[in-house]
């Protein structure tokens, strides 16, 4: 019977192993992609770039270290807060901002909602500490009587947690923008901070009946509340969750409930735990061995779709946190399908202290924090925590296409959605369906005037070892930036590349040999038609408003087969890498604050058929 007991207690989907991932795809660490198939239809939208010398065009402060973002959907609109520093992180001053936006794409000028901490007059700086800091592993509370409460927590620089919290702080958000008192709603229970040795006033002294009710709600909210827990690691029986690993490593949880009712908890560095009564208790947190991700976070949640998903970055080096990656799940148990969501990774501009690389601690919307309209799953995330991001993510997630494509984008709204397409667009490289040549005749846009960025569509088609694509491209200039146009088979091979260069030249390549197809005119749009014969012959046709220009040009690199098509407005890049010195200091980027002159170029009739 003993033995029985101990093999029932090792299965997938008990305490000993609440998830497992089956997939088998695992990322290859030699480029950012990881030589992953995209999940298709994935929308990267840049919120905040960071600027040091024109702070107006960022934070209003030029704090260059952002960070830790946060996500909830409420009144119509998305609310994504951030941590930001000047330089660093865990250095002072550190305060959070928030922003707002309708649509998940355009977004407000960040505010301030937690500014640095000022100690009242006579409480000095604990000996060991340098001074004080934002920080905060979880960001909304909305209440059942349709409050908005905005959290993050105080401590010390440079470890605010246990000893070096002070406490949690929460305000209100009203419908008109504006915002409530700062309270603290929990002090540490390491230390012994009270009304009065801190800054603000404790919750229960506020005249607002209503607001002291929602925070007695949220404290009340075993789950909500577990996304506190490692900052102070309550000595005082608050949490339900026992550290019986005594592991510092087991932080920053996200959490979700399971097909069968059960409560999975993730946490950092591939740990999760359960519960069966809603975060009551907890089962010790164990290593999931499936599971390889570094010191970021873990974000797992139910989908629209009925299914689950898992997001994180699956590498173990702590400081190149990329690519971003979503899993599926029928049942909250058993993973498969390892996608991209965010494989970008453009040069850090501003050297930093524990500025990792890549697109860092991703958050979803917590359970119970809005509903976006449609069946998008959304992801924040910082990239070299630097610069803010959010994803759209369509479910359910797919990574494979049937058929043939035919997009003009005339069904698409102005500034909306572009389906089917996956979009990288930085704040000064957008990416929109813009009305061009008409409002009739819509194309796809991509602008850049960023030195160190570039735009980026992608459109994923029926995976084949022959394919037919027609496209029209439209150049609004032939003497600044470049376009980019390959063909990449489902690793991010690039066997096929053109360029409309910044030399008003069209460009191809045959194998490795550049070849110069022709001058291009400004305003005039290009028909282009691609036969691509991948696994035979290793070769393509490529013809230019009807003329065949190339016959027979070897493929770039070998592949069997190609799927898909990819428009930017920026050279291939593969740095940083895994071997790009992390914390070597250096100075800004030259440029790096500074607009270029625009680049735009305009995509429309997208073609394909393979085989």
């Amino acid at each position: 019977m003993l033995l029985w007991a101990n093999a029932l207690l090792a299965q997938t989907g008990t305490a000993s192993e609440p998830v497992r991932y089956i997939g088998g795809e695992i990322a290859n660490p030699s480029v950012q992609d990881g030589a992953l198939r995209y999940a298709i239809g994935v929308e990267n939208r840049q919120t905040l770039r960071a600027n040091r010398t024109h702070p107006e065009e960022a934070d209003g402060y030029g704090w260059t270290y952002n960070h830790a973002s946060n996500l909830a959907y409420w009144n119509g609109q998305f609310y994504q807060h951030y941590l930001s520093g000047p330089v660093d992180e865990h250095v002072a001053p550190v305060q959070t901002l928030l922003m707002t936006s309708r649509d998940g794409r355009r977004w407000n000028k960040p505010v301030v909602i937690f500014p640095p901490y000022k100690a009242p007059d006579g409480v000095k700086i604990p000996e060991g500490y340098t001074g004080y800091m934002m920080h905060q592993r979880m960001g909304f509370h909305v209440a059942k009587d349709g409050r908005l409460l905005v959290l993050g927590f105080y401590g010390h620089t440079e470890h605010p947690f246990k000893e070096g919290g002070i406490g949690r702080v929460v305000r209100e958000v009203y419908k008109n923008g504006t915002f409530g008192p700062i309270y603290f709603i929990r002090y540490t229970s390491h230390g012994d901070w009270n009304e009065s040795n801190t800054s603000y006033p404790f919750y229960k002294k506020s005249p607002d009946a209503g607001f002291v009710a929602a925070c007695d709600e949220l404290l009340a909210d075993k789950l909500k509340t577990l996304q506190w827990w490692d900052e102070d690691r309550g000595k005082d029986g608050f949490y339900s969750f026992k550290d019986e690993t005594d592991n510092s490593k087991i932080e920053a949880p996200s959490y979700y409930h399971r097909a069968d009712g059960k409560v999975v908890a993730l946490w950092k560095f591939s740990y999760a735990s359960l519960s069966d009564d809603e975060g009551k208790s907890w089962s010790k947190a164990v290593k999931v061995p499936t599971l390889l991700m570094p010191g970021g976070k873990n974000w797992g949640q139910k989908t629209r779709d009925g299914r689950y998903a898992m997001s994180f970055n699956p590498i173990a080096t702590q400081e190149y946190r990329f690519p971003l990656i979503v899993m599926t799940s029928s049942d909250g148990i058993i993973y498969n399908d390892m996608s991209l969501v965010h494989s970008e990774v453009p040069e850090r501009r501003f050297y930093g202290r524990w500025k990792d690389f890549g697109p860092c601690y991703v958050r979803g919307i917590v359970e119970g924090d809005g509903t976006p309209p449609g069946n998008d799953m959304w992801l924040t995330y910082t990239v070299n925590k630097e610069d803010a991001w959010v994803s759209r993510v369509p479910v359910p997630v797919r990574t494979t296409v049937t058929g043939p494509v035919n997009d003009n984008f005339d069904a698409m709204e102005v500034n909306g959605a572009v389906k089917d397409w996956n979009i990288y667009a930085p704040k000064w490289a957008p990416v929109e369906i813009a009305a061009f040549p008409s409002a009739s005749n819509k194309s796809l846009e991509l602008t850049d005037t960023d030195k160190y960025d570039y735009a980026r569509a992608i459109r994923v088609f029926q995976q084949g070892s022959e394919a037919t694509l027609a496209f029209k491209v439209l150049a609004k200039q032939n003497s600044a930036g470049l376009l980019d146009v390959e063909l990449n088979d489902r690793y991010g091979n690039r066997p096929v590349r053109l360029r409309f260069d910044a030399d008003g030249v069209l460009k191809a390549w045959n194998g490795s040999e550049e070849k110069v197809i022709a001058p291009y005119t400004p305003g005039k749009w290009y028909q282009f038609k691609l036969v691509v014969n991948a696994s035979v012959k290793g070769t393509f046709d490529l013809y230019v408003d009807g003329r065949k220009v190339l016959t027979q040009a070897q493929l770039s690199e070998a592949v069997t087969s190609v799927e898909r098509i990819s428009f930017r407005t920026g050279p291939y890049r593969n740095v940083p890498n895994r071997t790009t010195p992390n914390q070597q200091q250096a100075p800004p980027l030259s440029g790096a604050d500074e607009k270029e002159a625009p680049a735009t170029f305009y995509v429309d009739d997208v073609q394909v058929n393979s085989k």
